[in-house]
């Protein structure tokens, strides 16, 4: 199965050029078929790598295969090559798992769509970019996935591009990720200059050598682009915008492809990080406070996938926690169960969008569970995992975070511990207020209520098993995923978390926390639902504090993005119009006049011709003469 790796990149891409070339002239089931089971195909290659892995020694468990000689270059010998491990191929296993989930579901949602065939094109091509990324065996084939799926994220968010919001919010994804990349280019150009190599294995493997302040400097830069691509302040703003693309999209950047790259990234550099504690600290700590700051947010939007956007940030912010820590199969794990249940979150609500009429905003939904029984008790177990209910899976996977978080730091660890507390409460928050209660918006609508088609709410049923069930994945003292990933992480993980009665007790603060948050939000939303109306206006600079996002976007307007419109005017009206065009048409100016100048000395007349060469030869002897 090894020899045939490549099959993982070949599948995609034979989805994606089928439909691109003979898309045309075939049905609208048949597009959407074909680009959902070439992903189907890629899983099974995947999960036959992983068996085939499974079967080998411990030891032996990395495997490169190189497709072709790349680049060759003085020094510089670049490989398209392939990294088989247990990380890269778990990795490629949840994201073909979940992609093919979320195709399967888009053949449904995108049924009336104009530009179905592009739009199954751009999701093949995003799938196929991320899995060039993770399995990627050296950094500038990385950086092809990484641009990759910033180029198709820029393509599915600004899908609907004839809408002006949808429009900016794919620029705004674009360039915000543009400042990200910029660390990752150039952190690769220092490990090039230091190690004359780009590939992982002969970087790591000489990474003891290197000064540690550049270690720590490649760190950092490594961050910055983990904070583009995943989401983490002070890059995180584009993702809540990235609203604007199709449901099925949004739910395949959060869950599964793009905003999970820079954790894996962090994982698979884990020997550089491990080297630097500066720098993983900067990681743990932008994580964790990114995880805070995002989920004080959901606590007041009104627009549900807006809601499970700032969701998503404050989750992968436990993720970056995790991997900051050192504690790198946990944060592995979350993003597993966090795939699971995400993709379950967004696909519910493009179901309640399929059938509100595209209605997002959560007050004017209410009694949906009943018209919507499926979506309702799939997008329950969605939530309840989100909030850490007990035994459900996101339970097990925050809670082994938050577990080596308090061996390691416990500022660290209370601070998650309050953010888990918010999770918990507008997780249910999105449950009570559209699918409990009445309906308030309107008898016209409600009577266009209804479930959505088996091609949606299948996958629905299937996400929600591993809602459900993906905590099993971890167990404590009996991980699978630890097991699995040891060789990856051989001598760099942490030693495991507190046990005996430490553990349980922490099991038991986890269990309560996440209970009182739901506690919370039924009492607010069900036994008291006009108490959150009535302490918006008693504490009402607080509440526009959060429901304008901490006006970061506004601040992001006045200092950066007017400043660098006001210098472009300039350049343009002034530097470009005076300065370079002035000079250009000074010179056409010149050479104008010059001309119109030497023309008058072409009169015709044979004596001034005469006088004009006698003038020439006096010139001419006069400075031999002289000289």
């Amino acid at each position: 199965m090894i020899n045939i790796a490549w099959l993982l990149w070949f599948f995609p891409l034979l989805g994606l050029l089928v439909n691109a070339i003979f898309g045309r002239y075939m049905g609208r089931k048949a597009i959407g078929w074909i680009a959902s089971l070439v992903i189907g195909f890629a899983f099974v290659a995947a999960a036959g790598l992983a068996v085939q892995l499974n079967g080998m020694p411990a030891e032996s468990r990395h495997v490169e295969r190189t497709l072709w000689q790349w680049i060759t270059v003085g020094n510089l010998q670049v490989s398209f090559a392939m990294l088989i491990d247990p990380l890269s191929v778990w990795m490629a296993m949840a994201v073909s798992g979940v992609a093919f989930l979320i195709h399967i579901y888009s053949i449904g949602y995108m049924a009336e769509d104009e530009r179905y065939l592009r739009y199954f094109v751009f999701l093949n091509f995003f799938v196929l970019a991320m899995l060039i990324l993770v399995m990627a065996s050296n950094f500038l084939v990385m950086f092809i996935g990484w641009e990759g799926v910033g180029l198709a994220s820029y393509l599915l968010i600004g899908f609907w591009f004839e809408k002006p919001s949808a429009a900016d919010a794919g620029k705004k994804a674009f360039l915000a990720n543009r400042v990200g990349d910029y660390g990752f280019y150039l952190g690769t150009l220092f490990l090039f200059v230091t190690f004359g190599s780009l590939s992982f294995s002969q970087i790591f493997s000489k990474a003891q050598t290197a000064p540690r302040t550049l270690i720590t400097i490649v760190g950092l830069l490594f961050l910055l682009a983990l904070t583009g691509k995943s989401a983490q302040i002070p890059l995180y703003v584009w993702l809540p915008d990235a609203m604007e693309g199709p449901t099925p999209v949004s739910a395949l950047i959060h869950a599964a492809t793009m905003v999970t790259a820079g954790v894996y990234m962090v994982a698979r550099t884990h020997s550089l990080y491990l080297l630097s504690p500066t720098a993983m600290h900067w990681v743990a700590w932008i994580g964790v406070v990114t995880a805070f700051f995002a989920a004080t947010m959901a606590l007041v939007q009104q627009d549900l996938k807006r809601v499970l956007a700032y969701s998503t940030i404050s989750q992968i912010g436990y993720m970056v926690l995790g991997v900051g820590i050192g504690a790198f199969a946990a944060g592995m794990f979350h993003l597993t169960t966090h795939a699971f249940f995400k993709a379950l979150l967004f696909l519910g609500a493009g179901s309640v969008m399929h059938a509100m009429g595209g209605e997002l905003n959560i007050f004017k939904m209410g009694g949906l569970k009943k018209k919507m029984p499926i979506t309702y008790w799939t997008f329950l177990i969605a939530a309840a995992a989100l909030a850490g209910f007990p035994l459900f899976s996101g339970f097990f996977s925050k809670d082994e975070i938050l577990s080596y978080a308090f061996t390691q730091n416990k500022w660290m660890w209370g601070l998650g511990l309050f953010t888990a507390l918010l999770t918990a409460f507008y997780s249910f928050r999105i449950v009570f207020v559209p699918f409990w209660g009445e309906f308030r918006g309107g008898k016209k609508l409600e009577q266009h209520v209804h479930e959505a088609p088996p091609v949606m709410t299948w996958p629905l049923i299937l996400l929600a098993v591993g809602a459900l069930l993906g905590g099993l994945l971890g167990l404590p003292h009996a991980s699978i995923i630890e097991h699995w990933l040891e060789p990856t992480f051989a001598g760099s993980t942490l030693p495991h978390p507190a046990g005996g009665a430490t553990e349980w007790i922490l099991l038991t603060i986890s269990s309560l926390v996440a209970l009182t948050g739901i506690g919370l939000a039924y009492y607010f939303y069900v036994l008291k639902p006009d108490l959150p109306r009535q302490l918006s206006r008693q504490y009402k600079f607080w509440y526009n504090l959060l429901y304008h996002k901490y006006y970061v976007d506004e601040m992001y307007m006045a200092v950066i993005v007017n400043p660098l419109r006001g210098l472009a005017r300039w350049f343009a009206q002034i530097f470009d119009k005076k300065g370079i065009d002035g000079a250009v048409n000074g010179i056409a100016w010149l050479t104008d006049q010059s001309g119109e100048g030497m023309s008058r000395l072409q009169t015709g007349y044979i004596s001034v011709y005469a006088l004009s060469i006698l003038l020439g030869a006096v010139l001419v002897s006069g400075f031999f003469l002289i000289y």
